[in-house]
């Protein structure tokens, strides 16, 4: 069996247990790279040559008993816009083509410190704007269980990667949905923690008051452990939360037992595949077998989520994006005539069509005469989405529900039409709204063989609870391969 078949726990014990090493779990994580990456695309830099020093120097540690953690030893890979010193942090972006940082995002370094090994940046929609990784400047990346659909977005190289079996789990940010989305997409655990558990110091902004920083793994207890590592306060983060405890994985016990679930029949109606719907409540059963109370409820202002979320995000996007100016680093136009020509060509030339869509439509609502009329509104909007979620949280626990209305387009299907990719965000977007912590977990495939995801929304600082009944719903059902990976065995 593959080093890469595991799960990062299985083989990180299996490290400690010296029954292999550090250096050999990075061998076989490169050798499958250098398999199937020209076919999927999931990384825009690999280091192997570091990676290998990496693993050597952990290995040492674990032997001299300096390194003891469960994911010491394990391979792991990040998403483009966390920087990585030494390492290119490009956004796959040509404005970042040839940026390297001078510095490490702290999630990173956290994960660094728990003995990690980083193996590659992974590709990425264009400074995370889309859901399918087909706006990356350096090529779409593919979905490893049908090459031909998308792997979906914006965090599409880390999820195909841990489902290809390049790397044993990987970090993604989620802005509105780019962790959970691409990890039903791709058949893997994604997780969204609450807004500040996770430092965002590092993070190549995009919304800033949406953006976290999350874990993708092959189970509950990866992303539970994973979680761990990473979560701290950061006083160089001003929205950085201190928490009471950072254990997670003690509430992994097996049982649903005496958790309340409530399921939005906001999120059943029109628009959701029959398919997916049959898939997610049918894993609400199972969670109802494990102990779980389930409970139909409405959520309300579930259509205002997607318009607010986009004006919320499209404005901050405008404003964070305004650094890349071609002056001090990143892309620089050749020929130019003035100052405010060079500012030009250079944004022009080196952000792609949807990221500049997503200034233009920020800059716009952000503007002198319509900043009432759209983003206060917005705002407005934002604080009735918590208010609403409040309410359920009196009563429920979580909230249960499909992560996507669909399983995985097809290539090229959804780069046509951005209104029906952007509406495509419609069950993931409230959660960063209102700061919540969600995960996805995968409950079967449709009729094609893609997979489908069911997410678990909790309330904040709440992640204990929705680990659990993931992790209890997972009792109910083995962790299936995807066809790539099974094949390369």
């Amino acid at each position: 069996m593959s080093l890469m078949s595991l799960t990062a726990l299985e083989l990180g014990k299996k490290i400690r247990e010296r029954e292999t090493s550090a250096v050999e779990a990075a061998r076989e994580a490169l050798d499958q790279i250098k398999k199937v990456d020209k076919t999927l695309n999931c990384f825009v830099t690999v280091d192997e040559e570091q990676a290998l020093h990496r693993a050597e120097e952990v290995q040492k540690k674990i032997e001299a008993g300096e390194l003891t953690g469960p994911l010491a030893g394990v391979p792991a890979a990040v998403k483009d816009n966390l920087c990585t010193e030494g390492l290119r942090t490009t956004c796959s972006s040509r404005m970042l083509e040839h940026f390297v940082p001078s510095y490490t995002a702290e999630a990173v370094r956290n994960l660094e410190n728990a003995g990690a090994v980083v193996i590659g940046k992974s590709n990425m929609d264009e400074f995370a704007m889309g859901s399918t990784t087909e706006t990356s400047y350096f090529g779409p990346t593919r979905n490893p269980w049908n090459p031909e659909h998308v792997p979906g977005g914006s965090s599409g190289g880390s999820c195909a990667a841990v489902a290809a079996e390049e790397c044993s789990f990987a970090l993604g940010s989620d802005t509105g949905g780019s962790i959970r989305q691409p990890s039903a997409f791709c058949g893997v655990t994604g997780l969204k923690p609450t807004y500040g558990t996770v430092s965002r110091y590092g993070l190549i902004a995009y919304g800033s008051s949406l953006d976290q920083i999350g874990p993708i793994g092959k189970d509950a207890a990866d992303c539970a452990a994973v979680l761990e590592a990473i979560a701290s306060y950061d006083r160089k983060d001003s929205t950085s939360m201190k928490r009471d405890s950072y254990d997670f994985l003690s509430a992994l016990d097996g049982s649903a037992e005496g958790l309340r679930i409530g399921i939005p029949r906001d999120y059943f109606g029109d628009g959701l595949n029959g398919e997916v719907k049959e898939r997610i409540l049918e894993a609400a059963k199972a969670l109802e077998s494990k102990g779980a109370v389930l409970e139909e409820f409405d959520l309300s202002l579930v259509e205002y989520a997607i318009p607010a979320y986009y004006v919320i995000a499209s404005a901050e996007a405008s404003s964070n994006l305004a650094r890349f100016d071609g002056v001090k680093y990143g892309y620089r136009t050749r020929e130019y005539e003035g100052l405010h020509n060079m500012y030009k060509k250079s944004r022009s030339e080196g952000f792609g069509p949807e990221v500049k869509r997503r200034i233009m439509l920020g800059s716009f609502v952000l503007s002198s005469g319509y900043y009432d009329a759209y983003y206060l509104k917005a705002l407005k909007t934002k604080a009735l989405i918590k208010r609403a979620f409040d309410r359920a949280f009196e009563k429920y626990d979580m909230i249960l529900g499909p992560a996507a209305p669909t399983t995985a387009p097809k290539l090229g299907e959804s780069l046509g039409d951005p209104l029906s990719m952007y509406l495509g965000d419609i069950y993931t977007v409230s959660v960063n709204l209102a700061g919540l912590p969600g995960i996805t977990v995968p409950c079967g495939t449709d009729g094609r063989g893609l997979p489908i995801g069911m997410q678990l929304i909790g309330d904040c600082f709440q992640e204990r609870k929705i680990l659990r009944a993931a992790h209890a719903y997972e009792q109910t059902r083995a962790y299936s391969r995807c066809p790539m990976a099974a094949k390369q065995a």
